[in-house]
């Protein structure tokens, strides 16, 4: 492991990471939740993707959170999308932006998918909001 790739990528990762909800959705719970199965993925996911990528010049934490965002709608990957939509609001995207963003997506992707994503956009601001879902 390239020890100053992975520590790099910690520190970004941790600017993307709530601290204060338990039920939100952070990559440290899915490198805990892969450590069983796959604990190299985790690696990888912060030493290439917050080690490499994240901490590249010319976009700010909320910008790549953005487009992020609006990848992963286009995709139709929801349990990626509540982990980012996470990420985008520690980042300071606020809810009216990210509801924007996925708006205008409708032209470029649909109406299923900006409807699913609005949904996870829902569960994602009430758990922020500390309501439980269900």
């Amino acid at each position: 492991m390239n020890d100053k790739r992975y520590e790099h990528g910690m520190e970004k990762l941790m600017e993307y990471t709530v601290k204060d909800r338990e039920n939100a959705s952070t990559h440290l719970k899915i490198a805990d939740d892969l450590q069983d199965i796959a604990p190299d993925v985790a690696k990888y996911i912060i030493e290439f993707a917050y080690g490499n990528i994240y901490t590249r010049d010319g976009l700010s934490n909320k910008q790549r959170a953005l487009v992020t965002i609006s990848s992963l709608v286009t995709q139709g990957t929801e349990p990626q999308l509540e982990l980012h939509l996470n990420t985008g609001l520690t980042a300071g995207l606020t809810q009216k932006e990210i509801v924007e963003a996925i708006t205008q997506l409708i032209p470029y992707t649909g109406f299923p998918r900006v409807l699913n994503a609005l949904k996870v956009a829902k569960k994602v601001f009430s758990i922020r909001a500390g309501e439980e879902t269900a």
